[in-house]
């Protein structure tokens, strides 16, 4: 999980320090920060958050709980994927995976139009520059906040802001992919609970809502329904790296198209989200195993961030117990004492 955190971390946003994740936090017009760390041999998470309204905290906690993907039944999950002789065998080396979740759904979303045909670099060096420009700053907000840690992910009305002016040329994008965000920023403004969680809402109603925005196509709105909506049967048929994977894994002699895997995939609903995880990390070990050469043109075949997702399990079912100290707040979750998957 932290691998693939720190792989994305934007900078002045997130930051992945002494086994622990950091970032900034805007909830209702303030500012603070989070930070989560694991504890091993308890099985926990611990999460240590600085906010000037204890209001917020029950929102803070979801959303880090939404990250770490820490309320899923993964035996239950991986008893059902396991049916399938090729992901009975990946399963086996990583049995606790979980898809790691967005923050915000707005600003996942930004990411994954941000990483449309770049590399995981190019996209996270993208963020980075949309941050500088339009993200809110944290300087004097809250004692005890990170140096690293000085600015917040731009809200969608700061994005509209700054395109009017005419400053998001400076982060040079294509005008599509700029538009794209753009158009996203309206759609969130013009409905606020867009990117957040349907609940009873199909996969297929949640990314067709996506899709209806301007440079939405169909992997950008399985990614974020994956992502942001932590929808678990959201799967981008046609990534790359997913097809790769099926290919070497099943020892196909042709490179399966999307409708094929998607024809396998029935016999994964409805927990796709997870067989993309474990693809996508098995894909990434593989390939990053081979010489030189053959690793770099996988890495370009795979020009999206989706090529080289990577996490690492913690098994969890929580429950939480707060404790304060100071002026930030301390909340463990503490799950039955079992080693975490690797």
């Amino acid at each position: 999980m932290l691998g693939h955190l720190a792989a994305r971390a934007i900078d002045g946003v997130e930051e992945v320090a002494n086994d622990r994740y950091r970032r900034t936090v805007a909830i209702d017009g303030a500012l603070g920060t989070v930070e989560v760390a694991h504890e091993p041999a308890l099985g926990n998470l611990v999460v240590l958050v600085r906010f000037p309204s204890v209001r917020a905290l029950p929102a803070i906690l979801a959303r880090t709980r939404r990250v770490f993907d820490v309320d899923a039944d993964v035996e239950t999950i991986c008893a059902h994927l396991s049916h399938d002789p090729l992901l009975a065998r990946i399963l086996k080396e990583r049995p606790g995976l979980r898809p790691p979740g967005g923050w915000d759904g707005f600003e996942q979303a930004v990411r994954g139009v941000l990483g449309q045909q770049v590399s995981v670099i190019a996209a996270r060096q993208l963020a980075g520059k949309l941050v500088a420009i339009c993200g809110e700053s944290l300087s004097g907000e809250t004692s005890g906040t990170p140096d690293a840690l000085n600015r917040a992910f731009p809200s969608p009305e700061r994005i509209v802001a700054a395109a009017e002016a005419g400053e998001l040329g400076a982060i040079g994008m294509p005008d599509s992919r700029r538009k794209a965000i753009v158009a996203l920023a309206h759609a969130a403004i013009e409905d606020p609970r867009l990117l957040e969680p349907f609940g009873a809402v199909s996969v297929e109603e949640a990314t067709a809502r996506l899709r209806a925005i301007h440079g939405v196509g169909e992997w950008t709105a399985q990614y974020i329904a994956l992502r942001a909506l932590r929808e678990p049967d959201a799967f981008p048929a046609g990534d790359v790296a997913l097809l790769r994977a099926l290919e070497a894994g099943d020892g196909l002699e042709a490179r399966p198209t999307p409708a094929e895997l998607l024809e396998r995939a029935e016999a994964w609903r409805p927990w796709r989200a997870y067989t993309a995880q474990h693809l996508w990390t098995w894909d990434f070990t593989r390939t990053a195993t081979k010489p030189a050469a053959a690793r770099e043109a996988a890495t370009a075949e795979a020009s999206t961030p989706r090529s080289t997702a990577a996490a690492t399990a913690i098994r969890a079912q929580p429950r939480a117990l707060p404790r304060k100290t100071g002026s930030a707040a301390t909340r463990r979750t503490d799950t039955p004492k079992r080693k975490a998957a690797r």
